[in-house]
């Protein structure tokens, strides 16, 4: 069944990371990973949109949420980072047994970890979220939508590890086939659960969190099929204690400082959240609103941050150093044109974006504010995002993190700060977007250094 709605999954259509001419090989893995996102990225769109419909409350909770849900999904994204940089190493050096404890370690991490944080997850959101300023009938309904999506965490990061593997062993083709099959089930479930039909409730905005964990079940079973029989990269065999013990040091060297630094970006979220609801429910359901679109506008970057890794790690092991500095500076440039070019695009458009997902006036404005601002900044968020993901795959996931902090805590955070006291909502997004500019330019310089010092060590020994 698994075969004929996805393809042959014949290994000869995957590309070679290392031998392969670095533009068409680029090309051919970031093309498949890049539509997979947008149909990723349409998949929470699509929340927001059904729960648009059931009122500015809902929308407004949505909004509240998405720092949380943000967090628990860059737990994952950190997870995905060092199972792909482990995995895709060892498959460059041709180790095949090493290749499939890995899977297999990185798998059993994401589920016992996920499934150790329900609680604590379930059990702080009230206080969480009346700090940031959630009371009433908003608080109620963060509740009944988190208390339903936390219990799935275990069943996301399980995903994220087992479409790291696809990654890492080059199938991001077969990646992106099964996100856009997980758009499409959460767009069909999402009505039915929300809305109610036939002899399902209407279970409100609860029902959005119901269709995602739903979606999440049919993904693992896919993915734990395939990397099981298709790619034999993951086995039911329990390797012993002593060497599960030592493939998850050696994970976790990359997914803890990645994890942390991924963490990173909805707690920075959270502190502008924060700041936006001393404005009013309106601007945080208006903010809510963006960060979903930045995501589709940042999408080439999403994709390109999941599949230039496996292509650094791979050649990192081979010792290529020439393509690994060639992708890089190619990703570089390629995301500063295309995002300013986006740019231009989405502030013509603001008004007509606003429109689609808010009739409020108050809602609106805010809406069309942030879009003609801090998309002004996103070519050089996408650079700092790729110099991230390029410190992980290097293994030097310190520096990831060291690139997480300054980005957010020396410039984003405060000169949002700063631009919120000097100019009230506009004046924050604009201090945003000149963080943004600082640490793009920072972080790009820092990164081409790196590459060139790391070629000199690696040769010396």
């Amino acid at each position: 069944m698994f075969s004929r709605i996805f393809g042959s999954s014949n290994t000869s259509a995957k590309p070679d990371l290392v031998n392969d001419p670095v533009g068409q090989t680029l090309y051919r893995t970031s093309v498949p990973t890049t539509v997979g996102a947008v149909s990723m990225i349409l998949f929470y769109l699509a929340d927001t949109w059904f729960i648009s419909l059931l009122g500015t409350e809902e929308l407004a909770a949505l909004g509240f949420t998405f720092p949380a849900t943000i967090m628990i999904t860059y737990l994952g994204v950190g997870l995905g980072i060092g199972t792909s940089a482990t995995v895709a190493r060892a498959i460059g050096a041709r180790d095949q047994e090493k290749s499939i404890e890995m899977t297999f370690a990185a798998i059993l991490l994401g589920f016992g970890f996920g499934t150790l944080i329900v609680f604590p997850a379930l059990a702080s959101i009230d206080s969480i979220f009346s700090f940031m300023g959630a009371s009433g009938e908003t608080l109620e309904l963060i509740t009944r939508f988190l208390s339903m999506w936390y219990l799935g965490i275990p069943l996301f990061l399980v995903q994220f590890a087992g479409t790291a593997v696809m990654r890492a062993s080059g199938n991001s083709r077969l990646q992106g086939k099964l996100m856009i099959m997980g758009a499409l089930i959460n767009a069909v479930l999402d009505p039915l659960f929300i809305f109610g039909a036939g002899p399902v409730p209407a279970f409100g905005i609860q029902g959005a969190a119901i269709a995602t964990v739903i979606t999440w079940v049919l993904a693992n079973i896919f993915i734990l099929y395939h990397l099981s029989v298709k790619e034999n990269l993951f086995r039911f065999i329990w390797p012993g204690l002593k060497k599960l013990c030592a493939d998850w040091v050696l994970l976790m060297k990359i997914t803890v400082p990645a994890a942390i630094a991924n963490m990173i970006t909805p707690l920075a979220t959270g502190v502008i959240t924060a700041t936006i609801a001393t404005y009013g429910a309106q601007a945080v359901a208006g903010f809510g609103v963006v960060m979903r679109i930045e995501a589709l506008v940042m999408i080439v970057v999403l994709g390109m941050s999941m599949s230039l890794p496996p292509f650094l790690s791979q050649n990192f092991g081979a010792k290529a150093f020439d393509r690994v500095r060639q992708g890089l500076a190619m990703s570089l440039k390629f995301v500063l044109v295309l995002q300013l070019g986006f740019y231009i695009i989405v502030a013509l458009a603001a008004p007509m974006i606003a429109g689609i997902f808010s009739q409020e006036e108050e809602v609106t404005s805010v809406i069309i504010i942030i879009l003609r601002i801090l998309p002004a900044s996103y070519a050089f968020q996408g650079m700092v995002i790729l110099s991230a993901s390029s410190f992980n795959a290097l293994h030097a996931p310190r520096n990831a993190l060291l690139t997480s902090l300054l980005r957010f805590f020396i410039f984003y955070v405060p000169l949002a700060l700063i631009g919120a006291k000097v100019g009230d909502i506009t004046g924050l997004f604009i201090g945003a977007a000149i963080g943004n500019l600082l640490s793009g330019l920072l972080i790009t310089w820092w990164i081409a250094r790196y590459t060139v010092s790391l070629e000199q060590r690696e040769l010396a020994h």
